[in-house]
């Protein structure tokens, strides 16, 4: 365990150096959890390229980066465009000559009754989900086909299987994201390429905040309904990607870790820690 307190959280936990001379491409990286999960692969040792459609999203890692040392770039890159995705990963390969670890982490959600869903809501979040991880798996999936394995790491909700009200677009994007990590895991285990996804409950983000629980009353029964009684920190499932990313996950491939602190599990028929009252049986008529 690396013990270094100048590490991000979601870092400390691997030892010091283990993505070093590590190419990353992580889309949606210089906010949310693909802020937390590029800090930590910066932190220790990769070189990372984040992606965003809006470059100011990436000034908070670069300024970061800076101060620490830590070897980072950016693209302004929209995954929804296949053209703009091969220029964007054809410029990493020209730079670096291959990439390593890619987390396919750009996302768009939002709360809205189905039946008041617009076709453009619907299509720009499939967009950027489902159409947009395939474009740059394949992408990046043809440059380590070349270059002789890699891993892709896919992000998830636990609706991709349950469904959720209120999130028809975004629960069927990432039901297709789940299905094609394990189909990619599938075909290209051949080409020594691992494919793996995190499948995170609720946990602490201003884009989920603003977005799916607005208000504290919303937050408040979403926590009752998990039995830790709380959201995850963003820097708690960033160590889960790291630790999907590392060597010591080298024979895990088609996986999809849940991250929910138990929300998944079947709510009790009783409190937990009281006592049952049996009641006398009825005697027969």
């Amino acid at each position: 365990m690396n013990d270094s307190t100048a590490l991000p959280e979601s870092a400390r936990w691997l030892p010091a150096g283990t993505f070093s001379d590590k190419i990353c491409f992580v889309t949606g990286g210089g906010t949310g959890l693909g802020l937390q999960i590029s800090r930590g692969l910066a932190a220790l040792g990769a070189t990372v390229v984040i992606a965003s459609r809006n470059p100011d999203n990436h000034s908070e890692l670069q300024e970061e980066a800076k101060r620490n040392g830590w070897k980072v770039e950016s693209q302004t890159c929209d995954v929804r465009e296949p053209e703009v995705v091969r220029s964007c990963v054809d410029a990493i390969i020209e730079r670096h000559g291959r990439i390593d670890h890619l987390i396919n982490n750009a996302a768009g959600n939002f709360v809205c009754p189905t039946e008041r869903l617009s076709a453009n809501a619907w299509r720009s979040v499939l967009g950027i989900v489902l159409d947009g991880t395939f474009y740059v798996s394949q992408a990046v999936g043809k440059t380590m086909i070349k270059a002789g394995g890699g891993s892709i790491l896919n992000v998830v909700a636990t609706y991709a299987w349950t469904g959720m009200a209120g999130v028809v677009h975004s629960a069927s994007a990432k039901a297709g994201v789940l299905a094609m990590t394990r189909t990619l895991a599938s075909e290209w285990s051949r080409y020594h390429i691992r494919v793996n996804a995190i499948a995170p409950g609720p946990f602490e983000s201003k884009g989920a905040s603003a977005n799916l629980w607005p208000d504290d009353e919303i937050r408040e029964n979403m926590k009752q309904n998990i039995p830790l009684k709380r959201f995850a920190t963003t820097d708690e499932v960033a160590a889960q990607c790291l630790h999907l990313l590392a060597p010591v996950s080298d024979y895990i491939t088609g996986e999809c870790l849940v991250i929910d602190g138990g929300a998944l599990l079947p709510q009790p028929f009783w409190e937990a820690g009281t006592r049952i009252k049996r009641r006398k049986p009825e005697a027969d008529a």
